[in-house]
């Protein structure tokens, strides 16, 4: 069973757009207010293949989108700094003509998305963060994103691959498949990619990653109705930290998925998709 089989019976279109000269691919679906899903370090539109089907029937209009210098969209020749992404998804944005969307953000998507937020409030509806990233930065966890990603990319064997992905799930064997695998495999090793390589990992070095962190001050002034989504075991922060990012935003709601990682959208689809779709709906705070 292929993983593009969660999308059977629903209409959408793969392709790309220009986004602020930024050649960006994009998978849309649905029809309705706008919802844009934002992946995490290193990542592709592909992690949500598992929520879009529920929200484009529930009528919304999705759209996730590969981050500059991600999956297949260009990756320009400076740091990927997250002012640069907040820009390119607002373009992104202007592109398609949407004044205002519901946003998505997991891991590095959620950093951007809560910057986003904070920064320009008249573009967010209703804002999700899933196991967001840019509140700390542990030393120890910036290293293993590196080193496990460049391991990935800089070696043919598709084996390093298989295990960049398998650090994101609780349960491995259920949620990475071969066809997952081959997808990123085949993303990291695009020529284009392996060049842009340091300018992804940026975040991962302190001096940058300090400069950017979402601030108390920044957390504060988020006014978009929040959910933050937390994997019990995510090994990328711990459930304390999701505790602290709560208290930050005002209203806030926190969701701790147990027996998962830090794809709770991917691991939990069904679960995070009843939740999701409820708060979208203003069913949840």
């Amino acid at each position: 069973m292929s993983m593009w089989t969660d999308m059977t019976g629903v209409d959408f279109r793969l392709g790309y757009v220009d986004a602020g000269g930024i050649r960006t691919r994009t998978l849309r679906a649905g029809e309705g207010e706008a919802v844009v899903f934002l992946h995490g370090t290193s990542g592709h539109l592909e992690a949500f293949v598992r929520n879009i089907p529920a929200h484009a029937a529930a009528g919304y209009a999705c759209h996730a989108i590969d981050m500059i210098g991600h999956g297949y969209t260009t990756g320009p020749d400076y740091p990927y700094r997250i002012p640069r992404y907040v820009e390119h998804v607002l373009a992104y944005l202007d592109t398609c003509g949407i004044d205002r969307a519901h946003f998505v953000g997991e891991s590095l998507g959620g950093w951007v998305a809560g910057r986003l937020a904070a920064d320009h409030p008249d573009r967010v509806s209703r804002l999700t963060l899933v196991a967001p990233g840019g509140t700390v930065a542990n030393p120890a966890v910036m290293e293993r994103i590196k080193t496990s990603t460049r391991k990935a990319v800089e070696s043919d064997d598709i084996a390093f691959t298989r295990k960049r992905l398998e650090l994101l799930m609780f349960d491995p064997a259920a949620n990475v498949s071969d066809e997952l695998v081959e997808i990123r495999h085949a993303i990291y090793h695009q020529p284009e990619f392996v060049k842009a390589l340091p300018n992804l990992l940026c975040l991962q070095e302190m001096e940058n990653r300090l400069e950017d962190l979402l601030s108390p001050e920044q957390m504060a002034r988020i006014t978009a109705p929040t959910l933050i989504v937390w994997g019990a075991q995510n090994p990328f922060g711990d459930v304390p930290e999701a505790h602290a990012l709560h208290r930050s935003i005002s209203g806030s709601t926190l969701e701790i998925f147990p027996e998962c990682g830090h794809w709770p959208q991917h691991e939990h689809a069904d679960r995070f998709n009843t939740l999701h779709l409820g708060f979208l709906s203003g069913a949840q705070a």
